[in-house]
């Protein structure tokens, strides 16, 4: 208050002075404080041509990935076709050529007539169109040949449970005509699969027959009894449907191995 009344009371002229200048003070330093504030940047307002023209390069680099995949996807599929085709043309050759060697070799291209086990006259022709399983064996002998002809039924059945196979007939002939009659093997097929067909004639029948195979067979010295044992080839053939014979099989050879190199045949056969 002190102050006040000075400045007041300081002659009344000078008050006066001081107080009008007050206002242009003021208005002095707020235009000074204005010239201070920085400047109102323009606010950028969304540009519309130039999002579109991001898009539109957005999905033109997208086109042009799609377009060089589904190129690329076109020159591999080609790629594998050929190679597929070459492959398989190879591979058609490979067996051109197998059938062309089984040939050479002539075997089993004989034709042969016996009588089944129900008696009936049947020859090479009417095996034609199927595949065969065919075993040579006696039906004296003691555990060669029921052995090998329990492994030839299990495989015929394997390949029956495949219903995309053909049926594959199984065939006993016999090397020991003179005890193997039409009844004696009636009897012992039944003791095999049910659609093994046995087959026996006269010795020079059965000696032609097992001749086109290249079978061995010589009987053993009799015994007391007047038995005696057949010594002769163990194999287990496999006759293509036109006949021709393309693979054998060992008694090394169990039942699973034979039945797999059974369907890899009739997979890759050709008709000749």
């Amino acid at each position: 208050m002190l102050g006040l009344r000075c400045i007041m009371g300081g002659g009344g002229r000078g008050g006066g002075r001081l107080l009008r200048s007050l206002p242009q003070v003021s208005s002095a330093l707020t235009s000074e404080v204005t010239l201070l504030r920085p400047p109102r940047l323009p606010q950028r307002t969304a540009s519309c041509p130039l999002s579109q023209d991001q898009n539109a390069s957005v999905r033109s680099a997208k086109l042009k990935l799609r377009t060089r995949l589904a190129v690329t996807l076109l020159f591999g599929g080609g790629l594998l076709a050929a190679w597929w085709y070459v492959y398989t043309e190879k591979q058609q050759k490979l067996r051109r050529q197998r059938v062309e060697q089984l040939k050479t070799v002539a075997l089993g291209q004989g034709h042969f007539s016996l009588l089944d086990h129900r008696g009936q006259r049947r020859t090479k022709q009417d095996f034609l169109g199927q595949w065969v399983l065919l075993y040579f064996g006696f039906t004296h002998c003691p555990d060669i040949c029921p052995d090998e002809l329990d492994k030839l039924s299990a495989v015929v059945s394997a390949l029956d449970q495949d219903a995309s196979l053909p049926p594959v007939q199984p065939v006993f002939i016999t090397v020991d005509p003179e005890r193997d009659d039409v009844a004696a093997l009636a009897r012992y097929v039944k003791d095999f699969h049910p659609r093994l067909i046995g087959l026996t004639g006269t010795p020079e029948e059965v000696k032609h027959a097992g001749r086109d195979y290249r079978v061995y067979a010589s009987p053993g010295p009799k015994d007391e009894d007047g038995d005696y044992i057949v010594d002769h080839t163990i194999l287990i053939y496999l006759v293509s449907p036109d006949g021709l014979f393309i693979d054998y099989y060992n008694r090394m050879k169990n039942q699973e191995q034979i039945a797999e190199s059974v369907k890899n045949h009739m997979t890759n056969y050709i008709k000749l």
